[in-house]
C-alpha cells in the first residue's frame, strides 16, 4: 500500500506544482495579497491548477511511455518503470480533471474558459507540438504565462503591461534552457539516439539554443527593470510616504521596486550558469530546490518585493 502511495505521489509530480505559483502574481504586485476574499479565490484557483498541471503530466505519461523507457532518466518514471498500470494512472487523470473543470466553473466562466484552453494547450504539447522545433519551446512557454492569467481572473485584477512581458520573456528562457539542457544530456549519452526520444531536439544546434537564451534572458532583465521604474504606487496601502510625509524627500518615496532588479540579475545570471556549466537545466522546478545559491535569489526577491510594495511602497 506504501509502495502505492508512494508511486502515484510520484506520478503526480508535486514538485512542478511550484510553477502554479505564478497565480499570485496579479494579487501580489496589486497589493491584494493579504486580502482575505481576494487570497481565498486566487488559492482554489492554485489548487485547481495543481491537480490540472498533474492530470496533464499523467496523460503526457501515458503517451510517452515507450520512449520515456529509452530515456536515461525518465525511464524510472512510475509508467516507464511498470509501477503502476497504465488504466490506474488514466483512472486517476480523468478524476483530476472532473475536479478541476466541476470547481473551476463556479470560481467564474473567464477562469474557467481559460482552464480549458490550459488543458488543450498541454495536450496539444503532448500529442504533437513538442515534435515541432520552435513551437515545442512556444507552447511550453505559453504554459508559464497561461498561469499568470488564471490569477488575474480569478482575482479581477490586472498586472502592468511590462510585468506581463516580464513573465512572458521568462518562460522563453526557461523553455529555451530546459531544450538546451536536453540536448546537453542527450548528446552527452551516445546510447541514446536523440530523433527517438525527441523528434524536435534532433532540428535544434546548441548554438541556435544558445542565442535564444542570450536574447531571452536579456528581455527579461530590460522588461522587469522597466516594470520596476515605471510603477506606481496605485493600490498599495501602508507605505512610509503616507506615514511620514513631511521627513522624507520625495525621491526616497519613489522607485524602491528597482533595488529588486539585483535579486533578478543575479538569478538570471545564476539560472545561465546551472544550464551551461551544472547541465541541470531540463527540470527548472529541480534546478530551483537544488541550487541554494538560486533559491536564495528567489526568496530575496519575493521578501523585497513584499516589503516595498506592502510596507515601503514602491
Amino acid at each position: 500500500m506504501s509502495r502505492l502511495l508512494y508511486n502515484t505521489l510520484k506520478l503526480l509530480r508535486p514538485r512542478q506544482w511550484i510553477k502554479n505559483f505564478a497565480i499570485f502574481a496579479a494579487i501580489t504586485f496589486k497589493g491584494q495579497l493579504f486580502e482575505p476574499s481576494v487570497f481565498l479565490r486566487v488559492s482554489i484557483a492554485f489548487i485547481i491548477f495543481c491537480m490540472l498541471s498533474s492530470a496533464i503530466y499523467i496523460i503526457n505519461d501515458i503517451f510517452d511511455v515507450k520512449r520515456d523507457r529509452l530515456h536515461p532518466f525518465k525511464r524510472f518514471r512510475p509508467l516507464a518503470h511498470k509501477d503502476l498500470s497504465v488504466e490506474y494512472a488514466l483512472a486517476l487523470a480523468m478524476c483530476l480533471l472532473f475536479v478541476s473543470f466541476w470547481v473551476g466553473f463556479f470560481v467564474n466562466p473567464t477562469f474557467f474558459l481559460l482552464t480549458i484552453a490550459y488543458f488543450l494547450l498541454q495536450v496539444s504539447y503532448t500529442v504533437f507540438l513538442k515534435h515541432i522545433v520552435i513551437l515545442d519551446i512556444l507552447a511550453i512557454a505559453s504554459g508559464y504565462i497561461l498561469r499568470v492569467y488564471a490569477g488575474e481572473f480569478a482575482s479581477g485584477l490586472h498586472i502592468s503591461v511590462w510585468l506581463l512581458l516580464t513573465t512572458i520573456s521568462i518562460s522563453l528562457l526557461l523553455a529555451a534552457g530546459k531544450r538546451r539542457s536536453e540536448l546537453t544530456l542527450l548528446l552527452g549519452n551516445p546510447n541514446t539516439k536523440i530523433e527517438i526520444t525527441r523528434k524536435s531536439l534532433s532540428r535544434y544546434s546548441e548554438r541556435l539554443l544558445d542565442v535564444y537564451a542570450s536574447i531571452f534572458a536579456t528581455s527579461t532583465f530590460i522588461s522587469y527593470s522597466l516594470f520596476t521604474f515605471l510603477e506606481n504606487e496605485s493600490g498599495f496601502k501602508l507605505s512610509i510616504g503616507v506615514l511620514m510625509p513631511d521627513f522624507l524627500p520625495s525621491f526616497f518615496q519613489k522607485k524602491w521596486l528597482m533595488i529588486t532588479i539585483l535579486p533578478v540579475v543575479y538569478g538570471l545570471m545564476r539560472y545561465l550558469e546551472d544550464v551551461y556549466e551544472r547541465h541541470e537545466g531540463e527540470s527548472p522546478e529541480r534546478v530551483l530546490l537544488s541550487d541554494k545559491p538560486l533559491l536564495t535569489s528567489v526568496l530575496l526577491w519575493i521578501l523585497l518585493v513584499i516589503a516595498i510594495i506592502y510596507y515601503v511602497g514602491p
